[in-house]
């Protein structure tokens, strides 16, 4: 799940990422154009009450972001993003539009 909700001013939007505890083993991240695609910068939380993995980021307003979840190991990406874009190594990453 994909949350979006820009600050009052309407300069930044706070983005939160959500995967339901069933997809994740032991650790998944948010990773993309953002944070060099870097799987150890942006590490989701599990919460327990909820059952989710979660992570909230927060991006410029008018902001284009790639991204994709790092999930034990593998990728995978979001059914919930704006849409999508090819990769040159034969998938594609989620593209969100703030």
């Amino acid at each position: 799940m994909i949350k979006k909700k820009p600050t009052a001013k309407g300069t930044s939007v706070k983005v939160t990422f959500e995967l339901p505890a069933d997809v994740v083993k032991e650790s998944a991240s948010v990773v993309g154009t953002f944070n060099d695609w870097d799987p150890s910068a942006d590490v989701m939380t599990f919460v327990k009450t909820r059952k989710v993995w979660k992570k909230e980021i927060s991006f410029d307003a008018g902001e284009t972001v790639k991204f994709r979840y790092y999930i034990d190991g593998s990728w995978r990406n979001d059914e919930e993003a704006d849409s999508y874009e090819a990769t040159p190594y034969f998938s594609e990453n989620g593209v969100l539009e703030l």
